[in-house]
């Protein structure tokens, strides 16, 4: 049998996180939720009309936007049909010839431009908000008539600027911001399987490239 000694160090260091996530998650529900949920149904309209999402970040927020697609190609809990959602740091050839024939900042922008379409829903998180490629990357979903939606930490910031809606996280670490937009990707994908079973899709129609 192994036994797990906690020190009071460890407890204290634990609880300190958890109090921070606590706090930071009671923030989220009451400010930032409805809009989580609003962006899934507005995702269930525009990828059941034949739209797309790209997803984007860096480090742990590009593992958030695979998740993100991962959930709308597969499926969050019940079996449905799947829908188009590319997360744009997943095709390894691509991303290392634009970054060695362009520079790390054209990283996802070069992808836009190649990818988005009018009435597309372009996906951007950061914890930071300043990074240098998600900013040209909207931009570029700008200027393709996409929706630009940003995901971030704490306002304001660069890229919570340059989107058409932003979801900023209040919280004062970069962990629990990351953990909080896990929290928005899931409610985004329960609203989007809600919105698909209901066949209503609140608000859309009211953002930049819905018919």
């Amino acid at each position: 049998m192994t036994v797990t000694r906690t020190t009071r160090a460890g407890t204290a260091a634990g609880g300190d996180h958890c109090g921070r996530l606590l706090a930071a998650l009671e923030r989220f529900r009451e400010e930032e939720a409805v809009t989580a949920q609003r962006w899934g149904a507005r995702l269930a309209a525009a990828l059941s009309s034949g739209s797309r999402l790209l997803a984007a970040g860096n480090g742990g927020s590009a593992a958030q936007a695979q998740h993100l697609t991962a959930e709308l190609v597969g499926r969050y809990r019940e079996d449905r049909a799947p829908f188009s959602a590319l997360a744009l740091h997943t095709d390894t050839s691509s991303c290392t010839a634009i970054v060695n024939d362009y520079g790390a900042d054209e990283l996802f922008a070069r992808q836009v431009r190649a990818h988005a379409r009018p009435g597309d829903v372009l996906i951007l998180l950061s914890t930071s908000g300043a990074s240098p490629n998600l900013l040209r990357a909207a931009a570029a979903g700008r200027q393709a008539a996409a929706a630009v939606w940003s995901l971030t930490g704490p306002a304001p910031n660069p890229l919570a600027e340059a989107g058409d809606e932003t979801l900023c996280v209040e919280a004062t670490t970069t962990a629990t911001v990351q953990e909080l937009h896990l929290v928005a990707v899931h409610m985004m994908c329960d609203a989007f399987d809600t919105a698909l079973g209901t066949g209503r899709f609140p608000g859309a129609g009211t953002w930049k490239g819905m018919p």
